[in-house]
């Protein structure tokens, strides 16, 4: 049975959508089977992992609204054992039209649980709202990564998102667990980074990732070349930061 952990934080630009990518083409490359759910209407995810988005007939947006075999949305990708649902500028109003939906927190969950059991791990990239369509992606994940940039305010907004998460647990999705605190866009360099790191670890002690994902010119890069910077190029920091992620989450669900 395949594991769903949804990538959150309201907070914009924490790299939720670069951890989504990278994590799920290291995955992949460390030969699980991966998922990639595009549950953010700017749909960056699915362009950054080559999906040309004005080629998608179907996307998680038409899963939700019109009921659409979920297996109708599923594209590969040049990663051998990497798909994703890609999405689309209409999921935007989406939440405005699942208002009327029965049982309307758990259309996602609906939309995966056939296929959950097909992949080792499905990847849901959060848009940066705590909307409708983020509470759909906490009810259907086992756990949740909150990424965390190393700069200033990097604590703003996580109380919220905790609230959140617990009242989701409480109401909705009791097995909702916290898988990991991931520190993002880190330099060493800076005494504010180091400030946060250690703010954070204090707060969160082991919920935080030993790995850490630093800043690198090419995990900037390779989303315009449509490409998980592993393709791009394998020897970037980047591309070790989020294989040691990978290995160290695979290590952690096989305890």
């Amino acid at each position: 049975m395949g594991k769903i952990i949804a990538i959150a934080n309201q907070k914009g630009g924490v790299g939720k959508t670069t951890t989504s990518i990278n994590l799920a083409a290291s995955l992949a490359t460390l030969e699980k089977t991966v998922l990639v759910v595009d549950a953010d209407p700017q749909a960056n995810a699915s362009s950054g992992l080559g999906v040309d988005i004005k080629d998608v007939d179907c996307s998680l947006y038409e899963c939700i609204i019109n009921n659409t075999d979920v297996k109708e949305a599923i594209y590969t990708t040049d990663i051998d054992g990497l798909d994703i649902i890609p999405s689309h500028i209409d999921l935007v109003g989406a939440e405005i039209e699942m208002l009327n939906l029965p049982h309307r927190e758990e259309a996602i969950k609906r939309i995966l649980s056939p296929i959950k059991s097909d992949y080792d791990y499905i990847l849901i990239d959060c848009s940066p709202s705590l909307g409708l369509i983020t509470v759909n992606a906490l009810t259907a994940a086992d756990s949740v990564i909150i990424p965390v940039q190393c700069e200033y305010f990097a604590l703003e907004g996580i109380s919220k998102l905790l609230n959140t998460i617990k009242i989701i647990k409480s109401k909705l999705n009791t097995r909702l667990e916290i898988e990991g605190f991931l520190l993002t866009m880190y330099d060493s360099r800076l005494k504010l980074a180091n400030q946060i790191y250690y703010e954070v670890k204090r707060h969160f002690q082991e919920l935080v990732f030993k790995t850490v994902i630093q800043r690198n010119v090419k995990l900037s890069e390779s989303p315009s070349h449509g490409l998980p910077v592993i393709l791009y190029d394998a020897d970037s920091t980047g591309s070790k930061n989020h294989l040691a992620l990978a290995k160290e989450i695979i290590n952690k669900n096989s305890l």
